[in-house]
């Protein structure tokens, strides 16, 4: 067996200036927030390192985390940026001021032209069982804001649809690795880390847990950053700004050049790809292989 060691060399170069810092503190304390906050710590490094298994989906405790983020915002601070940014950025302001929710139902999008993306909404909504409205349900929406958490909660399934990065591992990270790029191209740095928040630690919890666990799932990872990047950067602007409700019986080819959307993966990609990140529990085999046996 190879002995795998770190030497005294490489511990001084990489730690060298390290220093200590005293603290009268009876408690864990520092200079983070975000490490100060004990069930960050834990959940961070749990969802970071763990299998997913049938007990633990890869999407449990999302929720937490992002609720807990939210709560050590400075949202005076935020609520600043967003008007500094709506006097910069034209498309930014019709947004907020508009205020138009995409909190489509099925019935208002049943009759819609094959093609449209109205239709492929239909389409999703019948066929997945699934409503668009799948965070931040509570959210009244009464400010800038509220409208921004409240709308690109509903607006991530319609993003699926027009960029053709389907549900799926690969599509995904293609989604989530597309709109961080974008945001930070198009929005001041502070308030694009804002919107970023959530996202990048998806991004980060998802491609160490692959690159742990799953190399093919790690090699996949990797692909649809790039993928999704490439794309996004050919987008006029980040697509939550987009006024789905207007376009709503636009073809979605026309949606796709109206938004710079391209290129779009050949349909189907990555389609079969959720099996190379899930784990099956196997908590019975040996009751089973006993009963087997007997």
């Amino acid at each position: 067996m190879t002995d795998v060691k770190v030497g005294a060399g490489e511990r001084e170069y990489f730690n060298g200036k390290i220093r200590k810092v005293e603290t009268e503190s009876s408690v864990l304390v520092s200079s983070s927030k975000y490490l100060n906050h004990q069930e960050l710590r834990h959940l961070v490094s749990q969802e970071m390192l763990r299998r997913n298994g049938a007990d633990m989906p890869n999407t449990a405790f999302i929720p937490e985390v992002a609720q807990i983020l939210m709560m050590l915002e400075d949202f005076p601070r935020i609520i600043a940026l967003f008007e500094e940014e709506k006097a910069r950025l034209p498309q930014f302001k019709k947004w907020c001021d508009t205020r138009s929710l995409s909190d489509f139902k099925k019935d208002e999008v049943k009759d819609c032209a094959p093609g449209t993306l109205g239709a492929a909404l239909y389409d999703f909504m019948v066929n997945s069982g699934y409503e668009l409205d799948i965070f931040y349900r509570e959210i009244q929406v009464v400010n800038d804001l509220t409208f921004y958490l409240r709308q690109t909660a509903l607006t991530h399934d319609i993003e699926h649809i027009v960029t053709g990065f389907g549900p799926n591992h690969g599509g995904e990270i293609a989604l989530l690795v597309g709109n961080l790029h974008a945001k930070a191209r198009y929005f001041h740095p502070e308030l694009a880390a804002f919107f970023n928040r959530v996202p990048s630690y998806l991004r980060a919890k998802t491609i160490m847990k692959d690159m742990l666990h799953y190399a093919e799932g790690y090699a996949l990872n990797l692909e649809a950053e790039y993928v999704g990047a490439t794309q996004a950067r050919n987008w006029k602007y980040p697509i939550m700004l987009a006024d789905w409700r207007a376009m709503v019986d636009w073809q979605i080819s026309d949606i796709r050049e109206e938004l710079g959307i391209t290129p779009v993966p050949p349909e189907g990609l990555w389609a079969d790809t959720n099996n190379l990140v899930e784990d099956a529990l196997h908590a019975n085999d040996d009751v089973a292989t006993a009963v087997a046996a007997e």
